[in-house]
């Protein structure tokens, strides 16, 4: 869970710094890109936690 809030605050993070650049503030397009790659690592981590708790759901089951 704590993975899936610390998705929600990057991307509002890179939404603020996009709306920024957009405005033409181009130092905010490397903070927005910094958020992006940010993103990028949490996405990995959360797609590992959910394979791990999948995969641990269906040895319990197969367990029983």
């Amino acid at each position: 869970m704590e993975t899936t809030v610390q998705l929600q605050r990057l991307f509002e993070e890179f939404l603020k710094e996009d709306e920024k650049f957009t405005a033409g503030n181009a130092a905010a397009g490397t903070r927005a890109r910094k958020a992006l790659a940010e993103i990028s690592k949490s996405v990995k981590t959360r797609r590992n936690e959910i394979t791990a708790e999948k995969n641990a759901r269906k040895e319990a089951k197969a367990a029983k």
